[in-house]
């Protein structure tokens, strides 16, 4: 069976990583973005942002690594398995950029689902764009609002992360995991 299969997931900038940090540090497995690694080694090849440049290149690096994730996942020991972003936010951020995608995609969605799924909404005080994060704030709210809508029309129950200091955020989280 593997281990329950918890996304954490929002637009860009929301605290995401800090969380999957958080929980780091308190010894729980997770497993890291891929797309800064993604984007990474395409700046190392004189790409930009591939995202920008080659969006359905970029997604399928994106839905490969996170497949990967995924069935890592499954062959755990633990119980418990956090990911930062699933397949789903392929899909949501090609909406976000109008990009017409192959039917794989959605497929990926339906075959590969998870067990619980938190979203961090958009949040000015902490927002920040970096050298991967190239949307300024109001992007991150439409990201966030595809995010959503993708979420819900694959059926999950989105579990809405309060804005608090990180500690919080992550009892938040164990606190709704632990009581499912």
């Amino acid at each position: 069976m593997g281990a329950k299969k918890i996304v954490i997931t929002g637009g860009p900038g929301t605290g995401k990583t800090s969380i999957i940090n958080e929980l780091l540090r308190r010894n729980f497995v997770c497993l890291e973005e891929v797309s800064r690694q993604v984007t990474l080694e395409a700046q190392k090849q004189g790409i930009a942002q591939l995202f920008l440049t080659e969006p359905l290149l970029f997604s399928d690096m994106l839905l490969e690594g996170r497949r990967k994730q995924f069935l890592k996942a499954i062959s755990s020991n633990e119980t418990l398995t956090f990911l930062d972003r699933g397949i789903p936010d392929v899909v949501a951020y090609m909406d976000f950029l109008g990009t017409k995608y192959p039917n794989r995609f959605i497929e990926a969605c339906k075959s590969h689902t998870y067990d619980h799924v938190f979203i961090l909404a958009p949040w000015q005080q902490i927002y920040v764009s970096d050298n991967e994060r190239y949307e300024n704030f109001d992007q991150a709210v439409k990201i966030h609002d595809h995010l959503v809508n993708t979420y819900s029309h694959f059926g999950y129950n989105l579990h809405d992360v309060p804005f608090d200091p990180v500690e919080k955020r992550t009892d938040f989280i164990l606190n709704i995991v632990e009581n499912l």
